[in-house]
């Protein structure tokens, strides 16, 4: 596992896979299944792993958090950088802050609150996690009311955010003032765009934001390296015929829930039994499978197409 300091270099260097957890029958976690698929992420060149909402860290119960951190990092390569997650709530962000700093992960991403909050409160929590943790902390957005711009900003000057995981859905992705405000506020080095695929490129050529999460990656990941290739190339007809191809299941995904399709497209896809999806959510019923798992298999299919490619 990679435990150097997170710096624009390292976000901008891969794709950020997000991945579900793999779970036995009894919840409990499945570490053959969740090796499978971060070997399948690695042999597909991705080198950054982010374990937040589509691992359904919100509900992770505190008693599992240390094992569950040990095992991913003892799971990935050496070169690997592995970045969990904590929160949503200030009782859990303390709880996980003393466990995550007697480990060596380089930061950890702060889970958007899901309660009752205010901006000066959401400001001050994440203040206090990063202070305890002794190091730069990701912010997740997701919405405009969660945290302003200036609260943001400010945490940014004081040295405690190491990243910021923009993931506030628009209807044009080009037409965007909260981000258009946190660009001139903060510039571009600390952004990831973090909706996947489909916002990806107009991100980068609009914004100038040189960095994207993704959990298709999980299918497909040397065809979203790819596209961060053809991105850094400015290569933009190629990587819009190829962000094209991520939208099937990305469709998928928005109207039947991103995190539960993703558990159970892995699975369907043949890389990995993801298995059950812990509560508070649920496997997909099976009219959705028989909609998801084309869509899943077609991504993966374009992805070994790839590998056929570049043996040749």
């Amino acid at each position: 596992m990679k435990t150097t300091a997170v710096e624009p270099c390292d976000l901008q260097a891969s794709v950020i896979a997000v991945p579900p957890l793999a779970r036995n029958p009894d919840l409990s976690l499945n570490e053959n299944e969740n090796r499978a698929l971060i070997r399948h992420l690695e042999l597909g060149g991705v080198r950054s792993l982010m374990y937040g909402g589509n691992a359904n860290f919100y509900n992770l119960p505190i008693s599992e958090y240390a094992r569950t951190l040990d095992f991913l990092a003892e799971a990935v390569g050496k070169d690997t950088w592995l970045l969990p997650s904590a929160g949503p709530d200030y009782g859990r962000l303390l709880d996980q802050a003393a466990l995550l700093r007697e480990r060596a992960f380089p930061t950890a991403m702060v889970l958007p609150s899901q309660f009752p909050s205010t901006d000066a409160g959401v400001a001050t929590a994440i203040r206090r996690f990063a202070e305890r943790l002794q190091k730069r902390v990701v912010v997740y957005v997701k919405a405009d009311n969660q945290i302003s711009v200036e609260a943001l900003g400010r945490l940014a000057e004081d040295g405690l955010l190491c990243s910021i995981k923009y993931a506030t859905v628009r209807h044009d992705p080009a037409i965007d003032a909260y981000l258009t405000r946190l660009v001139e506020r903060i510039g571009t080095d600390l952004l990831v765009s973090g909706i996947g695929e489909r916002p990806a490129i107009v991100h980068w050529k609009k914004f100038g934001i040189r960095a994207f999460t993704s959990g298709s990656v999980c299918v497909a990941p040397r065809s979203s390296m790819r596209l961060l290739a053809l991105l850094k190339r400015s290569a933009y007809g190629e990587a819009e015929a190829l962000r094209a191809s991520f939208l099937p299941l990305e469709d998928c995904r928005d109207q039947l829930g991103p995190i539960r399709v993703l558990h159970d497209a892995v699975t369907l896809a043949g890389i990995a039994d993801m298995g059950p999806i812990l509560p508070l959510l649920s496997n997909l019923e099976a009219p959705e499978r028989a909609r998801v798992t084309p869509a899943a298999r077609a991504l993966l299919g374009l992805d070994r197409a790839l590998l056929e490619e570049r043996a040749a």
